[in-house]
């Protein structure tokens, strides 16, 4: 029996799984200020499996939270997928080669692959260095949110109060528990039995969407020098006689192979309807591969981690319960991993939240900003089982030849079909529709659109002229960017209209005074070169700071890198809000400055 309580903890949020959906969400908060606990069941994080593959957009969060310097010295790169097809005289041979990344606003036009374990050690050196640390092992025995309006309004309150449970361990301590109020809980532990404690978190909280009757398997190796395949770098999907394979090239010369086991007998537990782990073992995987690879061999050298499975689709009806108890990653929505967008997107989800909970716990927002996380992320996740239903039941020619053809498109364009969904499965596609965060009004810009990421562009800094990436202007650190597109300021008129926007935002709305740099960070980016700019013809509080000041010129590093005309921007300039999370929230002219004041006036309290 577990001891009494030891000990009572207020914190702001409590995060329950220290995947990398928690570990994302306990950084960015932690980052932000607040006051963090994260709990784990497990003892130690990863250490071999699971989830590997990082894709460009998740690449770019790693950067906006100055973490992809560490994730690029572990990772391997990927730049290609090659596709393999059964030859008539038996064997397989390849039929085509195309780039992993096909989208011509994508920061990092490849995918980085790396273990799951690894990924996750970087989040938790990073919260090590802030005094942050994962508490293992420990899960919520129990759980309370409090059904009060007035305490679950209230954002300095703490609603949620969980009784924590410290496991025992080998040659460790009695179990002892502890009770934690937050004011909010983050659920990232996938379908964890804790979230029925909640009222209404996990009633009916699943649509169950059609799965596959196909068990897969997938093994992770090293190999040895005696390898033949000559693409077994790329990604590769392969559609031999007897199976369908794919191939994942991993950090440190590992391969994950996925094999398609069908529906042999014997590999479902008629008790359980799971894979019946007896009937299947890395041996028989090996062999699989190694019939479907012929006439190529990849010899294994040393087996690092095995599994089986069956797909199943479902997507949670509901994210939160009264925005303060929130679910993210697995815990929210469930597919097949050979698309390789399960840790990605879960990553993603956290953040999304994290800066929006930290604007709540500030008192600069009301609760309804929460109400944006499932909105826009919700859409995403029923999106993406769409495609996942796609690409897993179309794996083998013989089932994608038959999709094709009810689209009304032939075999022979599979590849093309492959990359449709390049800005999905990329994450640099990812539209948000429109909200009080997210302005539906038209845009200024024949290129930037309301709703995506800010695409990536090379600019020249104006003090310096140092060329520096605009993204990199936009770091994850809860503020909003106003990137100010001033056009020429060698022009009076071009002078006086930037006058007149800068008195907008500073005198006429409280917005300035009561958050200034808390909430607000302004970007100039001047039209000229940088022989003719002049960065002192900017109102004195734009620029605070010299560093953020960049003029447009032509870079060698982006293929006509001139902002202006990349970025669709007029000749009279334009202001572009972007988000915390790195997306355009709203754009307009430099004469509509009230437009920027009543954009934020729909959910900061000022």
């Amino acid at each position: 029996m577990p001891d009494l309580a030891q000990g009572i903890t207020h914190v702001d949020v409590l995060v329950v799984g220290a995947g990398p959906a928690g570990l994302v969400a306990a950084h960015a908060l932690t980052q932000a200020g607040s006051k963090v606990r994260i709990i784990d069941i497990r003892p130690t994080s990863v250490v071999a499996g699971q989830a590997d593959g990082i894709m460009p957009r998740t690449i770019e969060v790693f950067q906006s939270y100055g973490l992809a310097e560490s994730l690029f010295k572990q990772a391997n790169r990927v730049n290609m997928v090659a596709f393999y097809n059964t030859r008539e005289e038996g064997g397989i041979s390849k039929t085509q080669s195309l780039p992993v990344i096909d989208e011509k606003t994508a920061r990092y036009p490849f995918l980085l692959t790396l273990n799951q374990g690894a990924i996750e050690n970087i989040f938790i050196d990073a919260l090590a260095e802030r005094g942050v640390f994962v508490d293992r092992p420990v899960h919520p025995a129990s759980l309370v949110l409090s059904t009060d309006e007035a305490e679950l309004q209230d954002h300095s309150a703490h609603p949620v109060t969980a009784i924590l449970e410290r496991l025992q361990t080998a040659g460790g301590d009695r179990n002892s528990t502890e009770t934690v109020h937050a004011k909010f809980i983050i659920g990232a532990d996938g379908e964890a039995n804790w979230q029925a404690q909640i009222p209404g978190l996990c009633v009916t909280i699943y649509l169950t969407l059609p799965s596959s009757d196909h068990v897969w398997g997938a093994i992770d190796f090293t190999t040895t020098p005696e390898v033949n395949f000559p693409d077994w770098r790329k990604i590769c999907t392969i559609n031999a006689a007897n199976t369908t394979l794919l191939l994942i090239p991993r950090e440190q010369d590992k391969l994950r192979i996925y094999v398609d086991l069908g529906l042999e007998d014997g590999l479902i537990d008629p008790a359980t309807g799971r894979v019946a782990t007896q009937s299947i073992d890395a041996k028989k995987l090996l062999e699989i591969s190694r019939i479907g690879l012929q006439p190529f061999v990849i010899p294994p050298a040393e087996i690092e981690w095995w599994t089986c499975y069956i797909i199943g689709r479902r997507v949670a009806t509901r994210f939160s319960v009264n925005e303060r108890a929130f679910i993210v990653g697995d815990a929210c929505h469930t597919h097949s991993p050979k698309a390789g967008q399960g840790m990605n997107v879960s990553m993603n989800d956290a953040h999304n939240l994290a800066w929006k909970l930290a604007y709540v716990l500030r008192g600069c927002a009301d609760m309804a900003l929460l109400k944006t996380y499932e909105f826009e992320r919700r859409k995403f996740a029923q999106q993406l089982i769409d495609f996942d239903k796609w690409y897993e039941s179309g794996f083998s020619a013989k089932n994608r030849s038959e999709l094709l053809k009810n689209k009304g498109k032939s075999a022979a364009s599979i590849p093309e079909a492959f990359r449709e969904f390049s800005g999905l499965t990329s994450g640099v596609g990812i539209q948000y529709e429109p909200s009080i965060i997210t302005a539906a009004s038209k845009s200024p810009s024949q290129q930037l659109m309301i709703g995506r990421r800010l695409p990536p562009q090379i600019v020249l800094r104006a003090a310096d002229s140092t060329p520096i990436e605009i993204q990199d202007t936009c770091p994850s650190d809860t503020r909003f960017k106003i990137i100010i597109f001033t056009g020429d300021l060698n022009q009076l008129s071009q002078q006086n209209l930037l006058t007149s926007f800068a008195r907008i935002i500073a005198e006429e709305s409280s917005l300035l005074s009561k958050y200034g740099s808390k909430v607000l960070d302004f970007i100039t980016v001047m039209k000229g070169t940088k022989e003719t700019v002049d960065y002192l013809k900017i109102p004195g509080f734009l620029r605070s700071n010299y560093r953020k000041h960049v003029p447009l010129f032509y870079s060698c590093f982006i293929e006509g890198g001139k902002v202006y005309e990349a970025y669709g921007i007029c000749t009279e300039g334009a202001a572009v809000v972007v988000r915390p999370d790195g997306y355009i929230a709203k754009m307009t002219m430099l004469d509509e400055g009230d437009k920027i004041i009543d954009y934020f006036s729909h959910f900061l309290n000022f």
